[in-house]
């Protein structure tokens, strides 16, 4: 089996990271902060867009900017020590590696934060590269040579499929196993439990 120079990209919210518990509350501490109704318990069940696209249901556009800052600001001491790794995580990069890869990871996630979120959990991937949601995500895929990208999104499968690259889903976000389906995913696992098992099977279409 020929896994020499096969990259892997892993999205990181809800694919690497159960981000919600750390979303809510900083959604929670930015409507005390700003004294804006935000419904956190909503917003936690959407994730994946940029962060402006959900800020937009609770503030005036002219002032999404100026709340997305504030958002990043308070984020660090708020989320990253709430926020947990998925289950299989830390197995799926190691396998990775073990197959003589490289990992890494592609998130709409502000790049800083989402770095403190894989350091906090002992995660160290080759690669980190924020701030690209859907589409845009195939630009750091095809820069890093991802064979194959794995999320949990609709928009990481449509990231995927411009790239070129494999889109393996996980039915561990918003996004239900039939929807990523549809929209192209070429494998879909229940979660990052049932990675390892399947890349010891797949051969590069490269290779």
């Amino acid at each position: 089996m020929a896994h020499m120079a096969l990259t892997v990209g892993f999205d990181l919210d809800m694919t690497l990271i159960d981000s919600r518990p750390g979303i809510r509350a900083c959604y929670q501490a930015l409507s005390e902060r700003t004294g804006t109704y935000i419904d956190a318990e909503l917003a936690v069940t959407r994730l994946g867009p940029p962060l402006a696209e959900e800020l937009i249901n609770w503030f005036p556009a002219e002032e999404v900017g100026e709340m997305a800052d504030l958002y990043r600001e308070m984020y660090p001491s708020i989320a990253i020590a709430a926020t947990p790794a998925m289950t299989g995580a830390g197995e799926a990069i190691a396998a990775v590696r073990e197959a003589g890869g490289r990992a890494i990871v592609v998130t709409a996630k502000y790049e800083p934060n989402a770095k403190l979120h894989l350091a906090h959990l002992g995660m160290e991937p080759d690669a980190v590269i924020g701030n690209l949601w859907a589409e845009q995500k195939a630009e750091a895929l095809r820069e890093h040579d991802a064979a194959v990208y794995v999320g949990d999104h609709v928009g990481d499968v449509r990231g995927a499929r411009t790239a070129g690259a494999l889109s393996v889903a996980v039915a561990t976000g918003p996004c239900p196993p039939e929807e990523l389906r549809a929209a192209g995913a070429d494998v879909v696992l229940g979660d990052l439990t049932e990675f390892p098992g399947w890349l010891s099977d797949y051969r590069p279409a490269r290779a």
